[in-house]
């Protein structure tokens, strides 16, 4: 009984995963206003009641795929205390991933900017970057209890300045990719926020 139900469980993973590719597929080539539960099921070769099933609605269906193109863009932060080592590694782990970005990552930047246009997207990307704040705003109160980040630092603003400069960092990659040199880039982004932060001035 037990690898049955692991086996259901992984044909479940397997189908949500398809599904979300083909919505972050279609999401890149036309917008979203171009899904449809229909549309999805048709580009992962599921019917619309498989999609129906595992979502339930458009606007679930986007919550899905908002989460999952967020999930482990930076990896390596999760052993990581809060703190100005952290927020350093997400910056640079941030721009660096822009070098060569998924299908996902490419929906969640196009979805994102299309967030200030689109009523359903609104509220979803309103929450992902109320999160992302969140752990910014985290790192900064983090650094300066640690006596690593100067005292004056103001945690809010602070999580607004990096949000708007990787969000828009990103948008520029998709829409001009060579004007956006990466591997020069997350250097002089993580220093800069390094020397702009930073308790220890050199």
């Amino acid at each position: 009984m037990t690898t049955a139900r692991r086996t259901q469980q992984q044909r479940r993973d397997q189908a949500e995963t398809a599904l979300l590719n083909a919505a972050a597929e279609l999401a890149v080539e036309h917008g979203v206003r171009s899904l449809t539960l229909a549309r999805v099921g048709e580009r992962a070769g599921y019917s619309r009641g498989i999609v129906t099933h595992h979502f339930g609605s458009k606007q679930a269906l986007l919550e899905c795929l908002a989460r999952a193109t967020q999930t482990g863009f930076v990896p390596g932060l999760a052993g990581l205390p809060p703190g100005l080592d952290r927020l350093l590694q997400l910056v640079d782990g941030y721009v660096s991933a822009l070098a060569e970005l998924g299908v996902l990552n490419r929906a969640f930047l196009l979805l994102w900017a299309e967030a200030a246009t689109a009523s359903e997207l609104a509220p979803i990307f309103r929450e992902r970057d109320d999160a992302f704040r969140a752990d910014l705003c985290d790192d900064v109160r983090a650094g300066i209890a640690d006596g690593t980040i100067r005292p004056d630092a103001a945690p809010g603003e602070v999580a607004v300045e990096i949000v708007g400069q990787l969000r828009g960092i990103g948008l520029q990659r998709l829409l001009d990719p060579p004007a956006v040199n990466v591997e020069r880039l997350h250097h002089t982004v993580t220093e800069h926020w390094r020397r702009a932060l930073s308790a220890r001035q050199t």
